[in-house]
């Protein structure tokens, strides 16, 4: 019979396959108002790190790429979702990446909080979410 396990672990970061580290790298670095925290070529991929909170973002960039795009509805990872304080800090994010250019969904609301979605230049879904209020 298995142990219990100690605690629910926190997750320590998210890697994202990218086509082009030189066009994602500015984008992210842009939406998130942050610079990488590491930048390495580690044999088999080149992957760049950014700090979200306490988890990081990694974006790796392998030299054989499989063909195909994103599609949240393949079995496999459906988004990534950023936390927001609030429904009013969504508002701002709204504005923010009206600014730089990125379009994104409008906020939608539900009973277990309110999230705001756009992609990345590979077509990856991302979330701004807030807890309800």
């Amino acid at each position: 019979m298995p142990t219990a396990a100690p605690s629910t672990p926190a997750i320590t970061h998210v890697a994202l396959t990218v086509r082009d580290l030189s066009v994602s790298v500015p984008w992210y670095e842009a939406v998130l108002d942050a610079s990488p925290v590491l930048d390495e070529d580690t044999g088999p991929f080149r992957h760049v790190v950014f700090a979200a909170g306490t988890t990081l973002l990694g974006l790796h960039q392998f030299p054989d790429p499989q063909e195909g795009d994103f599609d949240e509805r393949r079995v496999g990872l459906d988004h990534v979702a950023f936390g927001a304080a609030d429904r009013a800090q969504l508002e701002q994010w709204a504005v923010r990446l009206e600014g730089l250019g990125v379009d994104h969904g409008k906020i939608v609301d539900a009973h277990y909080g309110s999230g705001l979605g756009f992609r990345d230049p590979d077509g990856i879904q991302l979330e701004i979410f807030a807890p309800p209020s």
